[in-house]
């Protein structure tokens, strides 16, 4: 009876973290390449699993070019989520081309080339990360910015960790021969398994948060003027109740780089823009608990929150209490003045 190869375990975990993080990212372009490559991650490790774990030498020519096809795939899927068009994408196709090529003419070339594929696009994605702080992901609704940017970094790390361990493998086997190859091939994957669950429970310290740090300065008249376009684009249409509101969106609406939006409202208010949308929304969600008989629920989805916790942590960011609590000192305030004008 076959056991099922740890490979696929390590695929299946990596492919349920990426889903978690990018659960409702609707961004043009993205979906296609993020199906294709997660699909193809886990098809790797079967493939990996049978090739090493049970002997399938007939797997040993795909391997490679598969292998080659997912850095392409996972930059493309991140790249997609920003807020400018990527040039040239089907240049994309040349590097698991060359590993094909490589596999049937050149076998001295699969390894460095697969060493260089890895840690080029590993460095690409991470540098991507680090580009533009929480703006990089501009396509991805507000609440998802600083997961699919947690994703992102996953995604390069293990990039670069493959590439590192793949090339100490290769030069493993050409010293010491195949022997061990299946053990450390057994230890990589416990490995990658081990750093997606503590990557997977850490705290997050995206960009997106780390900007709710900063100070407000006092705007120019440039700042100003940009400020007053991005809130009324807010509230055109009542923007911000949108539940998969993103900044690319709401760039778009102001008319601005999504880029410029970000840096403004850091700018002139110390918060990001999350933050800035939430507030607006917490204050409709204050107007609607003290002025109608709706439940708390029923006013979270009205004005945009899609979760209960998200709604009571920045409700409470926003005001210091709890909507209930609130409610409830807006309530008693209307009652002390309803006596005072009868008296």
């Amino acid at each position: 009876m076959l056991s099922v190869p740890l490979p696929f375990l390590a695929g299946l975990v990596f492919a349920l973290t990426l889903y978690r993080n990018l659960k409702g990212v609707e961004a043009p372009g993205s979906h296609r390449y993020f199906f294709a490559f997660l699909i193809l991650y886990a098809l790797q490790g079967v493939i990996v699993g049978l090739h090493f774990g049970y002997g399938v030498k007939a797997l040993a020519p795909v391997q490679p070019v598969t292998a080659a096809m997912m850095p392409p795939l996972a930059f493309l899927a991140f790249r997609a989520l920003m807020d400018e068009r990527l040039e040239r994408p089907w240049l994309h196709i040349l590097p698991p081309l060359a590993a094909g090529v490589a596999v049937g003419f050149f076998r001295d070339l699969v390894d460095p080339l697969l060493l260089v594929i890895f840690f080029g696009y590993g460095i690409a994605l991470w540098r991507l990360t680090l580009s533009g702080g929480a703006d990089v992901m501009a396509q991805a609704s507000l609440p998802r910015m600083g997961p699919a940017l947690r994703a992102a970094r996953l995604t390069a790390g293990l990039m670069l960790f493959f590439a590192v361990s793949d090339a100490a493998l290769a030069v493993y086997t050409d010293i010491h021969g195949s022997g061990h190859v299946p053990l450390a091939v057994t230890i990589m994957n416990l490995a990658a398994i081990a750093a997606v669950i503590v990557y997977y429970f850490l705290p997050d310290f995206s960009p997106a948060k780390a900007l709710s740090a900063s100070s407000p300065v006092e705007p120019t008249e440039e700042d100003g003027g940009a400020l007053s376009r991005i809130k009324a684009a807010l509230e055109d249409g009542e923007l911000y109740r949108s539940e998969d509101l993103s900044l690319a969106k709401l760039a778009r609406k102001a008319k601005l780089p999504a880029r410029e939006v970000s840096a403004v409202i850091n700018r002139a208010t110390g918060l990001n823009v999350s933050q800035f949308v939430n507030d607006r929304r917490v204050a409709e969600a204050c107007r609607l608990l003290g002025e109608t008989e709706r439940t708390v629920i029923q006013i979270m989805l009205d004005v945009g929150f899609s979760t209960k916790s998200n709604f009571n942590r920045e409700f409470r960011r926003a005001t210091g209490m709890s909507p209930k609590q609130w409610r409830g000192e807006a309530r008693a305030a209307q009652d002390g003045g309803g006596k005072k004008t009868r008296a």
